[in-house]
């Protein structure tokens, strides 16, 4: 029955919570902006004492990976990082956009009235008019690799075209008023939290996926050059 303390600082909510053989035994999160820093280490020393927990008790500790904000990335991958090291621990990385994806596709409100053929596209607010996204189908798999583009009216027309698209998290909110289509849809509002993180680190638990803790670092897509989505992303 593995516990897990699970971090996510990779968008505005600093959230923390703690697994134990895949359910919710503990959380706590705030949504102001720049916590993480003065936040994040009390939420962990929190959700131990109240559990009657050590570190070193600890089976694994998961961290989201990003994509998302650089200083909240950096802080939540180095707390994970110092507390496996620590306790002699494994790592567990945990793609943003994935578990955002994975949320959605498991709620039962939007099982109940998706269709099969649609696609979810969890979007992180960027800068200006780009995000940082990627595309999954209603069971949460990966349609395409994680990319960052420039919103314009034109974005994903092609898809569209195809099938439905759910646009949810930080990114879409603003990209609303830009992609106009009868298959757009910004219904469904989510953002990064360490709740959702848990079926997916217990899942990489038991199937012993672990991050090197050494070498690991964030998936910052700092070195990607946003752009306008081309047809070779969506042909799938």
């Amino acid at each position: 029955m593995p516990v897990i303390l699970n971090i996510e600082t990779s968008a505005q909510m600093c959230s923390v919570s703690l697994s134990k053989d895949g359910n919710l035994i503990g959380y706590k999160e705030s949504t102001e902006n720049n916590t993480h820093a003065s936040l994040l280490g009390l939420y962990i020393d929190g959700l131990l004492k109240e559990n009657n927990l050590e570190a070193i008790k600890l089976d694994a500790v998961a961290v989201s990976k990003g994509p998302g904000s650089y200083t909240g990335l950096r802080i939540g991958v180095s707390t994970a990082k110092g507390l496996c090291y620590g306790a002699g621990i494994p790592l567990i990385g945990i793609s943003t956009l994935e578990c955002m994806a994975y949320s959605v596709a498991h709620e039962d409100m939007f099982k109940s009235g998706a269709d099969q053929n649609a696609w979810l596209c969890p979007m992180i607010d960027a800068r200006r008019m780009e995000v940082y996204t990627a595309f999954f189908n209603t069971d949460a798999e990966r349609m395409t690799e994680t990319h960052a583009d420039i919103i314009t009216p034109e974005s994903y027309k092609e898809l569209l075209d195809r099938r439905p698209v759910y646009f949810f998290g930080s990114g879409a909110v603003k990209c609303q008023k830009s992609i106009v289509h009868p298959h757009a849809f910004f219904s469904i509002n989510r953002e990064p939290s360490a709740k959702d993180m848990i079926p997916l680190s217990e899942s990489a638990f038991r199937m012993k996926k672990f991050e090197d803790v050494a070498y690991f670092e964030p998936f910052y897509l700092k070195d990607f050059v946003a752009t306008t989505p081309k047809k070779s992303i969506l042909t799938l």
